[in-house]
């Protein structure tokens, strides 16, 4: 896929033409021309004048494995190839060009605005081309990876609790109002009712979707916000074809589907939720909930879970509403058919979650990941009991210990503490060299201790610590409860 460059004569900098897919001929000078000559034959560059000129013409990429059990294509439009990594860097430009067309904005200013992080990268990318100041707030859900590239950007972030009212003095929304108020010569932007957010998706995303499948999308669907991108793209498709169906994907704790149903703006709807990027417990101007043909709620795990599986088996590495938009439209399988054409919106780049959705303790914690841990393993056992040696012991006490209970591994105590440990392949390499062994104590031939895990780590994972080496693994329980688990045990697990 080739962005929209710009073609500029290599020698003057005018702009040649707007078309990337044309080549300008180039004439090659012969031998013995003057500088003149060869400045005269105008070799002309493809290049784009700023980073700003990058963004759109996102590629439509075929959805292969995760789509599998739907009856027609699916096709992603991967918006993370825009420069800041988001859809967010369409509606970010045309705002802030808006605003200087209106003199809401003049040099020297300062832009301002509340975002989850995507929103502010495109403005923070236009202010850095354009000479601008940026300040956000954003909440303290969202990841601390969006914080941080913000911040690289030469951004200043002011970080606001989620759970407060949107009218709240301490709501994201409240204080980047309020900032726009004391400091001079600023813009606030207000993306959620700025209406350049919708247009610049009815200019730029719709037609490129329109183009892309030839005209034969049926179905646009996208995890909406601030209603720009469903709004906009909807707007321009539905113009095309007033058939194409458009769907919303929403979050628990959204108030925007049942808005969309009702006209009620339900506020005991409105709960914390952990998704980021979608939803909202307001409803934006820059919706127009006409063009919505239904919306359809997703839980928090049901996205993170989707997302990692969408980076896996597809190779797209995508953020968190890229999950919930793709497994929202599978909630909807019941109402395709075979001859519909679907494109969802991939909205950002999976590197803004790395501390979250793909950080398995972060998925683990809330219950998000169905994997097997060593707590499971031992569990899996009826809490059978720990068999161990004194280091006093003799080795021919560990043979006997090991026969009786139909194991390899003994863990080595000294004053009831772990201080080695006792093999049965280590014992059979040491006995084949010295059959006298079997009469010394355990402390002259013991290795060293099991290495000690938590109970939580996923099985697979014990492989840096499970090896030809060493067989097992020490993991203690809430009350100190030590417990082993073997190559044995992860085999059992694994093919349970």
């Amino acid at each position: 896929m080739t962005h929209t460059g710009r073609i500029y004569d290599a020698y003057t900098g005018h702009l040649r033409r707007s078309d990337p897919f044309i080549r300008m001929p180039r004439t090659i000078p012969k031998k013995g021309n003057s500088l003149h000559s060869l400045l005269s034959n105008k070799i002309y560059m493809k290049f784009c004048n700023s980073i700003l000129e990058t963004i759109g013409n996102t590629p439509l990429v075929k959805l292969h494995r995760v789509t599998a059990g739907l009856p027609c294509p699916v096709f992603a439009k991967v918006e993370f190839f825009n420069p800041g990594n988001s859809i967010k860097d369409r509606m970010a430009v045309k705002m802030v060009e808006e605003a200087e067309k209106q003199g809401l904005l003049k040099p020297g200013g300062t832009i301002i605005e509340g975002t989850s992080g995507n929103t502010g990268m495109g403005l923070a990318l236009a202010a850095v081309i354009k000479g601008y100041k940026c300040i956000f707030t954003t909440t303290d859900k969202q990841s601390k990876e969006k914080v941080d590239i913000l911040k690289a950007v030469g951004a200043e972030v002011i970080v606001c609790p989620t759970n407060v009212e949107p009218d709240d003095p301490r709501s994201y929304y409240s204080v980047s109002r309020r900032l726009s108020t004391e400091i001079p010569n600023s813009f606030y932007v207000n993306q959620y009712d700025n209406l350049a957010n919708r247009d610049a998706h009815y200019e730029q995303t719709g037609p490129e979707i329109w183009d892309q499948t030839d005209g034969k999308i049926t179905h646009l669907v996208v995890a909406t916000g601030t209603g720009g991108t469903i709004t906009g793209a909807g707007k321009f498709l539905k113009e095309k074809n007033p058939d194409i169906q458009v769907w919303a994907i929403d979050s628990y704790g959204s108030l925007l589907k049942k808005y969309h149903e009702t006209g009620e703006l339900d506020m005991s709807e409105v709960y914390p939720y952990i998704t980021e990027g979608i939803g909202e417990d307001f409803v934006p101007q820059n919706y127009d909930m006409s063009l919505i043909d239904h919306f359809e709620k997703v839980t928090d795990k049901d996205g993170a879970v989707m997302a990692r599986r969408i980076t896996k088996e597809e190779g797209i590495f995508v953020g968190y509403s890229a999950g919930s938009a793709l497994s929202g439209l599978i909630q909807l399988k019941s109402r395709l058919k075979p001859t519909d054409v679907v494109v969802v919106i991939f909205h950002d780049h999976g590197s803004r979650y790395v501390g979250k959705v793909y950080n398995d303790q972060w998925m683990m914690e809330r219950g998000f990941l169905d994997v097997k841990t060593v707590k499971d393993v031992v569990n899996s056992r009826r809490n059978q009991p720990l068999v161990t040696i004194s280091q006093e012991e003799k080795v021919s006490d560990a043979i006997i210990k090991m026969k009786k209970f139909d194991i390899e591994h003994l863990p080595v105590l000294h004053n009831n503490e772990i201080v080695g440990a006792i093999s049965e392949g280590g014992l059979f390499n040491r006995l084949i060299d010295d059959a006298n062994l079997k009469d010394a104590q355990i402390k002259q031939v013991m290795q060293a201790a099991f290495p000690e895990v938590s109970m939580d780590m996923p099985i697979e994972k014990l492989s840096a610590y499970i090896n030809k080496e060493n067989g097992a693994v020490i993991s203690k329980d809430e009350s100190g409860k030590a417990h082993i688990v073997t190559k044995y045990d992860i085999i059992q697990a694994l093919g349970s």
